[in-house]
C-alpha cells in the first residue's frame, strides 16, 4: 500500500468531504478515497498493465407497432470474455422491467403524507396531479419485457432466471478466459407515456394532430458489466441512475411506419431505401455545409402528420465501439444536419424536432 504524507492525505480527505458532503465521515477508510493500486488499475484509476474489459457485440432486428405502442425484437449477442475468470453464467439488464408493478422502483416509491399535502404552504409542498397520476398509472400499466426466447448458437434453449430488472443465463459449460459466445434473445414490451410515467424512454402524444413522437432508450436486453472490482454488476435498476455498459459493435435494423423519420445511434446504411432523392441530396450537402441544412422541412413534416401512410420501412444502422444504442422516430420530425470535423473524420451533427419546437429550435 502506498503511504502518503499526512498533509496530503488530509487534503484528499478534505477535498472528498467537500465533494460528497452528505457522506462525510471522520472514520472513513482511506482506501475508499485512494484505492490501493494493482496490476489492473493504478491509484489514479487509470488502466494498469494487466487491465481488461469485457466486450459485447449486438445484431438487433426490431419493429415498432404504432397501433399498440409496442416494440418487438430479436437480438444476437456475441459476448467476449476478456477477463481471467471462467464464467458459468451471464447477467443481462432488463431495464424496461422497472415499469412492472412489482419492480423495486415501484414498490419503494413514496409520496408526501396526507397531512403534508393537505396543509401545503405553497405549490412545491403539495401533491401535484401529475405526481398522483403517475403513481396510479404505474400500478396498472402492463410494462416490462416479455422474454419469449433465449437460445444458444446451436438453437437450443438456454436456462435463464429473471430477477426483476436482471436476467441470469446459465451456460451449459463454463466460458473460459479469451472465449467468445453467441446467443439470441427475443422479446417485446409496451412503450410507456413519458409525461405520465417518466423515464429516459417512451412516447409523447400530440392531441392536435393525433400523432406520437417516440424516444427509445433502455429498450433491448443488454449485457451487465463484469469487471475486476466487484465481478457482475447485478444490482436492481431503480431509475435514479444508470449502470455502466461494455463497448461493442451494433448492427441494428428498425422497422417503423413508412412515413416516419428515424434518428439513431450510428450511421445510416440504406439511405436509398428510406429517403427521397431530395432528402439524400440535402444530406450529402450537409456534410460540407457552413451551416445546418434542413433534410426534412417543417412543411414536409406537417404534410406527413395529416395523412398516415400505409406500410413500413426498415432503417439500417451500424455503430462501432459504442456502449449503447438509442433511437427516436416520428412522422412529426423536422430534421437538420451539418458536418463537423472531429480529428480526421467528419461527423454529422443532427437535430430532430416537431413543429411545436419552432421557431426557437430552428434558430438555435
Amino acid at each position: 500500500m502506498i503511504r502518503l504524507p499526512i498533509s496530503l492525505a488530509a487534503l484528499c480527505l478534505a477535498a472528498s468531504a467537500m465533494a460528497a458532503e452528505p457522506f462525510d465521515d471522520k472514520f472513513r477508510q482511506l482506501d475508499e478515497l485512494l484505492p490501493t493500486p494493482n496490476t489492473i488499475r493504478t491509484a489514479s484509476g487509470a488502466p494498469g498493465h494487466a487491465y481488461w474489459q469485457q466486450r459485447a457485440d449486438y445484431t438487433i432486428r426490431a419493429r415498432l407497432d404504432e397501433a399498440t405502442r409496442s416494440i418487438s425484437g430479436s437480438e444476437t449477442i456475441t459476448y467476449h470474455n476478456n477477463s481471467p475468470d471462467t464464467l458459468d453464467y451471464l447477467w443481462l439488464q432488463l431495464d424496461q422491467n422497472i415499469y412492472k408493478p412489482d419492480s423495486d422502483a415501484r414498490m419503494s416509491s413514496t409520496v408526501p403524507s396526507r397531512d403534508a399535502w393537505s396543509k401545503a404552504r405553497g405549490a412545491e409542498d403539495g401533491m401535484k396531479f401529475e405526481g398522483l397520476r403517475s403513481i396510479l398509472e404505474s400500478r396498472t400499466f402492463a410494462g416490462g419485457f416479455n422474454i419469449t426466447s433465449v437460445k444458444g448458437a446451436d438453437g437450443k434453449p438456454l436456462r435463464y432466471t429473471i430477477n426483476k430488472t436482471m436476467m441470469r443465463i446459465d451456460l451449459p459449460q463454463g466460458m473460459k478466459p479469451g472465449a467468445k459466445l453467441s446467443f439470441s434473445v427475443e422479446w417485446n414490451y409496451k412503450i410507456n407515456e413519458m409525461k405520465v410515467l417518466g423515464g429516459r424512454s417512451g412516447y409523447e402524444h400530440f392531441d392536435e394532430d393525433n400523432n406520437d413522437l417516440y424516444e427509445i432508450a433502455q429498450w433491448y436486453p443488454r449485457m451487465a458489466a463484469y469487471y475486476d472490482v466487484y465481478g457482475w454488476q447485478h444490482k436492481q435498476f431503480l431509475g435514479a441512475g444508470e449502470f455502466t455498459l461494455d463497448f461493442g459493435d451494433y448492427d441494428v435494423q428498425l422497422t417503423v411506419p413508412a412515413d416516419h423519420i428515424v434518428g439513431s445511434t450510428g450511421e445510416l446504411q440504406n439511405p436509398d431505401a428510406v429517403l427521397t432523392a431530395a432528402q439524400r441530396d440535402r444530406l450529402k450537402q450537409a456534410r460540407t455545409a457552413a451551416k445546418p441544412v434542413v433534410i426534412v422541412t417543417q412543411k414536409e413534416a406537417e404534410a406527413a402528420e395529416k395523412v398516415k401512410a400505409n406500410g413500413t420501412k426498415t432503417w439500417h444502422y451500424r455503430a462501432k465501439n459504442v456502449r449503447d444504442f438509442a433511437f427516436a422516430t416520428s412522422r412529426k420530425f423536422i430534421w437538420d444536419a451539418q458536418g463537423v470535423k472531429s480529428g480526421n473524420n467528419t461527423v454529422l451533427a443532427m437535430s430532430y424536432y416537431p413543429k411545436e419546437g419552432n421557431p426557437l429550435w430552428e434558430q438555435y
